[in-house]
């Protein structure tokens, strides 16, 4: 029998810059016994040429997919696409199953295994392998860079023979793995930083990276794998108006707060915007979840009547996809070389890694919550 196939794919979906894995990991894989084939231009998009990976040790090919055992994307795989695998494939990428359950039906018919990268559990052994967490990073990043970037002032203190210029001011509400990247930058540009999260464990944690922690008398919301849980109506409109005066106060107001699996929580309304000076800015990392800003738009920059600009964050890791997909590709990495056993691929799902990650195994759908989608679908 013939080394196991992995193949990488050229990602087709709009906006998505990222490829799965980067050279510089692939020695690991080989290694382990594994051949990679990647699709032409799979990494063009984010500085990797088809070279680079050829020199890696990969196999250059149009024909990657067919016949292979094992598909890593970032965006999930295309129903052909998993048709083209190897009969007991395995598919590892994001693969939101609420929004993709066509593809679950058909990795479950057809009897491959999928994992989704987003359902990684969040536990000490698993955080090597948790994507959330390095693109929530790249996230952070990314969003203090834009704030800079279109507040109409400068960020630092500036102390000049003309006069002093104050340093802005910036908010941040949510402070897990993007909110303090966001702070760190944000202070790294010179800025004044205040933030907010509903977890208490997060006040120390904002501390650190030299930000104010605002205190809302208000109880806590953790929620479980250090995540927040969602509040309640009375508590979060109670929560926007504690928080109003802080809101009002920023030059610049990044959000970065999720709940998993349910829509983003609304932190700041239209008021709360109108009420910010003009030329503020209003970066939403959440747009795409629903957004914590009232009127934030995935992708899109709006200027409200009172001229804060609201920029909406789309893939937003995928605005800087070298750094994000060598992440990333570390993380698949791990991941894949959890299932592997004297140079095949046979995931354990006694382990609770791959079980907690996997929707479909063996012509079924593994993964509960999914299961229950799909059953209220065909019941509906």
């Amino acid at each position: 029998m013939g080394a196991v196939q992995v193949a990488v794919p050229r990602e087709t979906r709009p906006g998505e810059r990222r490829v799965a894995l980067v050279p510089g990991g692939l020695g690991r894989l080989i290694e382990a016994g594994l051949q990679v084939r990647v699709e032409p231009g799979a990494g063009a998009a984010a500085g990797f040429d088809d070279p680079a990976f050829a020199q890696a040790g990969a196999t250059v090919t149009a024909d990657a997919l067919d016949g292979a055992q094992v598909l890593v994307g970032v965006q999930p795989p295309t129903p052909e696409q998993v048709k083209r695998l190897a009969e007991g494939a395995v598919t590892i990428s994001y693969l939101p199953a609420a929004q993709e359950l066509p593809l679950v039906r058909t990795l479950a018919s057809t009897g491959r295994t999928g994992f989704a990268m987003e359902l990684v559990p969040r536990i000490s052994r698993a955080q090597g392998m948790d994507a959330l967490s390095s693109q929530a990073l790249v996230a952070g990043y990314r969003a203090a860079l834009i704030a800079a970037e279109k507040l109409p002032r400068f960020f630092p203190l500036l102390m000049t023979a003309a006069g002093t210029v104050p340093p802005a001011r910036v908010l941040v509400l949510g402070a897990g793995v993007a909110g303090l990247q966001a702070i760190a930058t944000a202070r790294r540009l010179g800025a004044v930083v205040s933030a907010y999260d509903v977890r208490v464990a997060a006040a120390e944690e904002v501390r650190s990276v030299g930000a104010d922690f605002i205190e809302l008398d208000l109880p806590p919301l953790e929620g479980a794998g250090g995540y927040a849980r969602e509040a309640g109506e009375d508590r979060a409109a109670k929560q926007r108006e504690l928080l109003a005066p802080y809101v009002a106060a920023a030059d610049a107001l990044i959000t970065t707060a999720a709940v998993p699996g349910r829509p983003a929580p609304l932190l700041v309304t239209e008021e709360m915007v109108a009420a910010m000076k003009p030329g503020s800015v209003v970066i939403d990392l959440a747009a795409e979840s629903g957004g914590n800003v009232a009127g934030a738009r995935p992708g899109e920059e709006v200027e409200v009547g009172n001229g804060v600009r609201l920029w909406g964050g789309r893939n937003v890791p995928s605005q800087l996809p070298g750094q994000a997909s060598q992440l990333y590709a570390t993380n698949v990495a791990n991941l894949l070389l959890l299932m592997v056993a004297d140079g095949a691929v046979a995931p354990d799902l006694s382990d609770e890694v791959l079980a907690g990650c996997c929707l479909t195994h063996a012509g079924e759908v593994w993964h509960a919550p999914t299961r229950e989608l799909l059953d209220r679908e065909e019941d509906g």
